[in-house]
């Protein structure tokens, strides 16, 4: 649940006054309790290269303040409990000619806001080793994740119930009628298809995960967005371990999508899938990756007001791109180094190339509903990635983590008009959590 923006100094209250309260109450509700606070500092450029008559050069920059609370349970066969949260947003640098990064909400008149804040929270109950919960949530599963790719991660608001009571094995459902960007202090907006555009007021899922061994899980979860779509997802990985230098790990995700009821993005008949092998040998690593649209529409997913969500766990979803498009077939390669072997530890690097082709949504047959661009019948794109991360190790910054990321796409030109201009970006983001519980 959201309460009015400008009641989130009551929580920071209580973080500074959670020591005391922990001193004056017993019991396991405030001995297990968890108070940590982030500070964030991201700037985001992007020059988009063919967006006629648009917006083509984006930078913004803003600071956010998260403090995030989780208590314990009380006492006795059913504990209580909650979760609270509260952020924090402020423009460092921006201006009405430069917005459209998601950073920033903006007023009537296209103005970044100088500032902006929320208070969120949520109630749960625990049974044995069963929790049920009510409130402002951030679920991650492969049909319902919010993610976390701005400066606040978007909430969603309803029940989730998770369980362990096997060992290696959670099961995991949810129900959700609301949501919220993380740069809204909206406490009523709309979930979202998130291609498509088309809002759902209900979304309920169910699914397990199941890891009978550190190197193997498996994963299945069915999910329904009222009106919109019927979703099914499988997904498994596995690491074998060749030596003490070398391994190989291999995943493999696939989905169904079916349209339902109202068929509010039209008609939708889409399997999609991707699988990737990674070879390991000490601080480097090497990925191959394909993955497949089947289906004239594009594989479609949870979205906000203006933000995606993070339920696509596909190989080639990347910073930028979701190689997501009708009929997609795409490959990647990727390599990863971690630098701690060379004398730096905490500092890693990464560098990924994706390249998508024979999209085609020719035969595309939405309806009178039908609410999804089109890309043309040969449409062909690339995306480029440069990753490099520090996180310091040890001392009073210990977890300070510096991130600089750079991306470049390209696209044949029906299918950046369907779904993303051509462009350039850099994204500096630097995170300092720490723990005051």
């Amino acid at each position: 649940m959201k309460l009015n923006p400008l009641s989130a100094c009551p929580l920071l209250l209580l973080g500074a006054l959670s020591p005391h309260l922990m001193a004056e109450e017993a019991g396991g509700f405030l001995e297990d309790s968890h108070l940590v606070r982030t500070q964030r500092n991201f700037y985001f450029h992007r020059n988009l290269l063919n967006n006629p008559g648009g917006q083509n050069y984006r930078e913004e920059w803003a600071h956010g303040m998260m403090l995030d609370f989780a208590s314990g349970y009380t006492r006795g066969t059913v504990g209580l409990g909650i979760d609270a949260y509260a952020n924090l947003g402020l423009k460092l640098d921006s201006s009405r000619a430069r917005t459209g990064t998601d950073l920033l909400p903006v007023d009537s008149r296209g103005e970044p806001e100088d500032e902006y804040s929320e208070v969120g929270a949520a109630v749960k109950l625990r049974v044995s080793r069963s929790e049920l919960k009510y409130g402002s949530q951030a679920p991650m599963n492969p049909v319902f994740g919010t993610g976390n790719a701005r400066l606040f991660t978007p909430m969603a608001i309803g029940f989730s119930l998770n369980s362990r009571e096997v060992d290696d094995l959670l099961l995991d459902a949810g129900h959700f009628t609301a949501g919220n960007d993380g740069n809204s202090t909206n406490n009523d907006g709309a979930l979202k298809a998130l291609y498509a555009q088309v809002e759902t007021r209900r979304v309920d899922y169910a699914g397990f995960g199941w890891t009978p061994s550190d190197s193997t899980s498996l994963t299945a979860y069915t999910s329904r967005f009222d009106d919109i779509w019927r979703q099914y997802y499988a997904g498994a990985s596995q690491r074998l371990v060749l030596d003490d230098e070398r391994a190989l790990t291999f995943d493999l995700n696939l989905y169904r999508t079916l349209d339902e009821g109202q068929k509010l993005a039209g008609e939708i008949d889409n399997t999609t899938w991707s699988a990737s092998a990674r070879y390991s040998q000490g601080p480097h690593g090497v990925t191959l990756a394909y993955q497949r649209v089947h289906g004239d529409e594009p594989f479609d997913y949870l979205g906000f007001d203006r933000q995606s969500g993070t339920s696509i766990f596909l190989a080639n979803s990347v910073q930028v791109l979701d190689f997501n498009a009708p009929n997609e077939r795409s490959w990647q390669l990727r390599y990863d180094l971690d630098l701690a072997a060379f004398g730096v530890p905490g500092l890693s690097f990464m560098s990924r190339y994706i390249s998508g082709d024979h999209i085609d949504d020719s035969h595309y047959q939405g309806g009178p509903n039908g609410a999804y661009g089109r890309y043309g019948d040969d449409g062909k794109r690339w995306e480029r990635d440069i990753e490099l991360r520090y996180v310091v190790q040890s001392g009073a910054a210990r977890d300070l983590s510096l991130r600089l990321r750079q991306a470049s796409i390209r696209s044949t030109e029906e299918v950046a008009r369907a779904d993303t201009a051509d462009n350039n970006e850099l994204r500096v983001i630097v995170e300092y959590p720490l723990q005051l519980l």
